[in-house]
Formats: C-alpha cells, sequence, structure tokens
C-alpha cells in the first residue's frame, strides 16, 4: 500500500491540505483513504444513542451501519495506542493512504508550515520529510511549494509514490 505523510506543527495547515489534497488525487481518478493521529481522546459516539450505550456497558468493538456508511469503534481498553502499521492493515486496498500526523513515524512526508505559528521547521532534522508546503520562503535542502498550490504538492506527492 502506497502511503505518504501530511505533518507540522499545531495550526500549520495540515487539515485544509489535507482536504485539498484528497480533493485534487480523487479528482484524478485516484481512490484514496486518510488516517488522522489525535493527540487527545475523542469520541465519534453521542451520548444516549445506542452505539454509546453499548460501548460504555464494555463492549470492545461497535459497529455502526447504515445504508449510506459504517463505523467502527474499537475500544482501547488495555492495549494501548496502536500503531500505525496495524492502522493500516484494517483499511481497505485503495490507491493511496494520505496520513496526518505521526510525524515520528518514518513514511515519507510533506510538512506544511505557517511562519505565524511560531515553530520551528521540522525538517530540518528529519530526512523523512521530503518536501515543504510554506506560507513564507525558506531556505531549505529539499523541494519547497506554496501551501495553496495543491495541484503541485500532489504531482509532488504523486511521482514519489510512483502514481
Amino acid at each position: 500500500m502506497r502511503i505518504y505523510g501530511v505533518t507540522g506543527w499545531k495550526n500549520a495547515g495540515k487539515t485544509g491540505l489535507m482536504e485539498r489534497l484528497v480533493a485534487e488525487i480523487t479528482g484524478r481518478g485516484y481512490t484514496v483513504s486518510t488516517v488522522k493521529h489525535a493527540h487527545h481522546s475523542f469520541d465519534v459516539d453521542q451520548p444516549g444513542k445506542d452505539s454509546h450505550r453499548h460501548r460504555v456497558a464494555g463492549a470492545t468493538e461497535v459497529l455502526l451501519a447504515s445504508r449510506n456508511r459504517f463505523a467502527l469503534m474499537h475500544e482501547l481498553r488495555e492495549e494501548g495506542e496502536p500503531t500505525l502499521e496495524s492502522l493500516l492493515q484494517k483499511l481497505s486496498p485503495v490507491d493511496l493512504v494520505l496520513v496526518e500526523g505521526y510525524k515520528r513515524d518514518r513514511h515519507p512526508k510533506v510538512e506544511a508550515f505557517r511562519a505565524e505559528t511560531g515553530n520551528p521547521l521540522i525538517a530540518t532534522d528529519d530526512p523523512t520529510i521530503r518536501a515543504v508546503a510554506s506560507d513564507t520562503a525558506l531556505t531549505i535542502d529539499r523541494p519547497l511549494f506554496d501551501l495553496n498550490d495543491t495541484k503541485a504538492i500532489a504531482d509532488f506527492i504523486l511521482a514519489e509514490v510512483a502514481l
């Protein structure tokens, strides 16, 4: 499975770039799935709904299904946080998986960078970052793209994964 990441500090533009890349790449006829890392507890369930009640009662997995979609929730009661590799194995085959976050994992990535956040450039010390998408001019040793030039960033990623 081909995977490529979008990484960066908080408020660097990762989610917006991911959204635009998914639209651009699927618009070219490729299938894309995404994996998003959250650094905090989150809930896709609504308190009081049946699926939430099942999970709170102790179910390890709850599969919620309709004719439009299904969602499988797996409660990590004692297992700890799953690795990116183990999560990728749960996905159906697609042309490309775009991964948001997981900056410490070793897959190739584009770093989203906004000067206004005041954070340092991650790419300086991370060879897995193959390019930077920025809102400001930078002097770096790898390709630099305008953060809003989705087409050029998509071209770069697709070339990197041989699609």
